[in-house]
This record gives structure tokens, sequence and C-alpha cells, in this order.
């Protein structure tokens, strides 16, 4: 099998702020550390990378996902992750016998990937391989906020304010699709992390705030912090900063969990089916 060629491949940014799809590139195929290092800079620079049309098996999704670091088995593998490949869990509708195959209702609210770890992941990958339609219509697609390009249109008084603060972000509050076990909670006790947040490759500022995450600032009482986290977390989700993904099979997409925030859109039912791959890449304590 042939590799890729850097001179083939094409980036097409999605919008002005965030996202880009990448043309011209297999990822069944070997990647040169020249085609590599063009990919690993285009995601980098614009928060979310897609490259439509793809055919992977499950070993490719994780060769190719293992090309940006160590992967992180997800606590929702125990349950729908894939046998004998615990770096992939399923997410969607699907069922068989009236028994869920995939983790449903996920990520209904925006967020970034496990920001109340010490280490939150680098990357997060779906790859999409079945996608609900009605009537010709396309269904759960997942927005995407730059909270890079957010941080960017905030007034230099309020960037000044919030250089240097930390704010306390706590599984235990957090609203989910399902009950989650005393057990698992237990392995993520209260963090504290950034609200500025550096990206460790660019060097550019991020906002890291989320509604549903973060409980509190510290150094602020809690009916300022309150009105502070929902003011930046709105600010965040701003049109111009957002790039809403319409799905189709095939689709390989990764998004960066320092500089981008997250929603899926939860507009379908079965027996519209949703179907994808979920892979994650460690990442570094933000900073």
């Amino acid at each position: 099998m042939s590799n890729n060629n850097a001179t083939d491949m094409t980036f097409v940014p999605a919008t002005d702020s965030v996202g880009v799809e990448v043309r011209g590139v297999d990822l069944r195929k070997p990647l040169n550390n020249e085609a590599f290092g063009l990919l690993e800079d285009a995601f980098d620079r614009h928060g979310v990378m897609f490259v439509r049309g793809q055919h992977l098996e499950a070993e490719d999704q994780i060769a190719f996902a293992r090309r940006f670091g160590e992967l992180q088995v997800n606590f929702n593998s125990d349950l729908y992750g894939l046998p004998a490949l615990p770096e992939i869990f399923v997410i969607g509708n699907i069922e068989e016998d009236g028994k869920a195959l995939a983790l449903k209702g996920v990520g209904n609210t925006w967020h970034s990937d496990m920001c109340y770890t010490a280490t939150p992941p680098r990357a997060t990958l779906l790859y999409a391989l079945e996608v609900p339609q009605l009537h010709g219509l396309t269904l759960g697609d997942t927005c995407f906020a730059s909270a890079a390009a957010a941080w960017d249109a905030l007034p230099a008084t309020m960037q000044q304010q919030l250089e240097g603060k930390r704010a306390t972000f706590d599984f235990r509050e957090r609203k989910r699709s399902r009950p989650v076990s005393a057990e698992t909670v237990a392995q993520y006790p209260p963090v504290e992390h950034p609200i500025v947040r550096v990206h460790p490759a660019t060097g550019r500022k991020s906002l890291y705030v989320m509604r549903d995450d973060c409980t509190a600032i510290n150094d602020l009482p809690d009916d300022e912090a309150q009105r502070l986290i929902a003011a930046l977390a709105e600010h965040i989700l701003r049109p111009e900063f957002v790039y809403r993904h319409q799905w189709q099979p095939g689709d390989l997409l990764m998004w960066d969990n320092c500089t981008v925030q997250h929603r899926a859109i939860a507009d379908y039912a079965l027996p519209q089916r949703r179907c994808m791959y979920r892979t994650t890449i460690a990442g570094n304590r933000p900073r």
C-alpha cells in the first residue's frame, strides 16, 4: 500500500474561527513524517480537523490516533468499549434485542472533555459509522466553539482581570445522561485549572470555563464567580466562534480539548440510528 503524499493534501478552513477539512488523504495508508507534520500543525492551529470519505477499521483509527500521543481508556469503555479494543468506545443509540450497544445521550451540553481531571485529554476523535437521517435530512450534528477566538475577542481590561485566576472543576456536580457509580465519581476528586489556558504547541491562549463543570473561581465570592462563569460561557458560544459539523458516514473528526468546546445535537431517535467510535488522546496538565 502506497503512503499518503503530503503534496496531495489540501486544507480547507471550515470557518474563520475554528475547523479545517483535510482532503487528499486516506487514513488507512501510512503517514510519513512530513505528511503527519502537516496534519498535526493544521490540527493545532484550527482546533477541529476532519477528513471525509474514510473506510476505517477500528485498528486504523487507533493507529492514526496514536500518532498524536498515548491513548486513554475512558471509563465508559467498561460498558461500551469494543471487545479487545478498549481504546474505542461506542456512542450513539444503536440497540440489539432492546440492549444498548452504545452510550446514548452523551455530550448534549457545552463542555471540554474530561476537564474535571487533573490532566484532561489532548484530543478526542470520532469516526462516523452511521448517521441519522429523516426523509433525507441529516440529524445528529455536533457544534464546536473556539475558546481561543473567544479569548482573543475579549476586551483587554477583561483579559487582564482573568490572567492568573484559577477555577475549580468538580465531577460530582456535573449533569449526566446516565447514573455513574460512586466508584467512578471517587476516581475524580475536584481539581483546579487556570481560567486562561495556554496551548502547549502554539502558545495561543484560550478561555477554559464551562458552565456545567466549572463550579467556583478561586478568591471570588460564589455569587460573583457564578456570574462570571455564566458570562464567559455565553461569550464563548457567540455565533462567529462556532462551527456546526453535519456528519456523513466515513467522517473522521478530531477536536482539541484545550482550545475548543463542543456540544452534540440530540435531534434524533430510533429508528434513526447513530453510531460513532470514540478515541481519546492523553494530554498534559493545563497551564
